[in-house]
């Protein structure tokens, strides 16, 4: 790749100790970004998920001489500890890869805690709405799953209803709501969607639905019904993976997690599969995104470790992108083709989030499942 003369140029000051503007930054190469990256020495990861630690090995096997500091956290710790950090004047993270953007935006994006950047390589290669407010790496999910050794048929739950009832009392298990900000999304979206709720209640009971005393929607009937019914919460994902993904269960319980969890079956011992015939949907998809913090000291560093995150040039992303080349993961780069064991996206029932909308509500639901527990 043949750097350009102002990738040069800026290069060439930065090395010799001159500052560059994040703008000028932004639009150099991962080729030119890179001596500056090697100056700097390392770059502080925060993320979301434990697969941070395979970026890392593969990131320092391409970019000898900068260390990847990855430090796994949920969304909702990541947005506790960067508030916590910028009120006290201190800069530990360069990158953030985090979920729960709803809040996202309006507490650190909009506070200038962190700041967008996309890679000029990866410009024409994603949507608008992947590149702005936030770079989307990949879309994630919260939705049913169940175990395929005990229900080789098939899932046992088609429409969401059936949670609600007597059969699936204490039988559903979910990580809390309050605890990781994925999950509180989940029960917000069913509220936005309380007209699809309230048909599927029609569907499976036969009758129109009859709202309880100060019940707004069919969505707050359903998080009220399924409190009422004994939902089990847990405090970890992978905790409600085993409960309900263990092999040798006569009668598992359903749950929601993450599809892409489907990825540690051979090495857990899990049987956990995707319910995908569930009316009206199974759950959420949602964004997974990168930013660099606005104060970081590590700015080239920052950038490269962003432009490898979102995989190299290949059809499937790499050995950057590997750990998210899985089924039930979808990338948002076009040029990605999807994990062959994938439910197709376009067939996928589950609700895509609005961010804006979600943000809404969100203390409202929350409020009621504080309520309710």
């Amino acid at each position: 790749m043949k750097m350009n003369p102002i990738g040069w140029l800026l290069g060439s000051l930065l090395l010799a100790g001159l500052p560059a503007s994040a703008q000028d930054l932004d639009a150099m190469s991962a080729k030119e970004l890179l001596p500056l990256a090697q100056k700097e020495g390392k770059v502080t990861v925060y993320a979301f998920t434990s697969r941070i630690a395979k970026v890392e090995k593969a990131f320092e096997a391409q970019y000898p001489g900068i260390d990847m500091i990855p430090i796994d956290m949920s969304s909702t710790e990541q947005i506790t500890r960067l508030k916590s950090e910028d009120g006290a004047g201190i800069t530990n993270a360069d990158v953030v890869y985090i979920s729960d953007v709803p809040v996202v935006i309006p507490e650190l994006l909009k506070t200038g805690i962190m700041q967008n950047y996309v890679p000029p390589r990866l410009a024409d290669r994603l949507e608008e709405k992947f590149k702005s407010p936030l770079l989307a790496q990949r879309l994630s999910t919260k939705v049913l799953m169940y175990n395929e050794e005990a229900n080789p048929r098939g899932s046992p739950i088609s429409n969401l209803w059936q949670l609600t009832t007597p059969d699936w009392k204490g039988r559903v298990v979910m990580v809390d709501p309050l605890q990781r900000g994925d999950y509180l999304d989940l029960m917000v979206e069913i509220v936005l969607n309380a007209d699809q709720m309230a048909k599927a209640y029609e569907a499976q009971f036969g009758k129109p639905i009859t709202l309880g005393n100060g019940v707004k929607t069919a969505g707050h009937q359903f998080i009220v019904d399924l409190f009422k019914n004994d939902v089990v919460l847990m405090g970890s994902t992978d905790d409600v993976n085993k409960a309900i993904g263990a092999k040798g269960q006569a009668n598992p319980p359903v749950g929601f997690t993450s599809y892409s969890d489907r990825r540690d079956n051979e090495d857990e011992g899990w049987a956990l599969q995707v319910a995908n015939t569930v009316m009206p949907a199974n759950g959420i998809i949602f964004p997974a995104v990168l930013g660099v913090t606005k104060k970081t000291t590590k700015p080239a560093a920052a950038r490269l470790a962003i432009d490898f995150l979102m995989g190299d040039d290949s059809a499937t992303g790499g050995d950057a992108y590997k750990p998210f080349y899985v089924a039930g993961d979808y990338a948002t780069r076009k040029d990605i083709t999807s994990h062959p064991d994938a439910v197709p996206l376009g067939e996928f029932k589950a609700w895509q989030i609005d961010p804006a909308k979600t943000a809404e509500i969100r203390r409202e639901i929350g409020d009621l499942v504080l309520l309710l527990q």
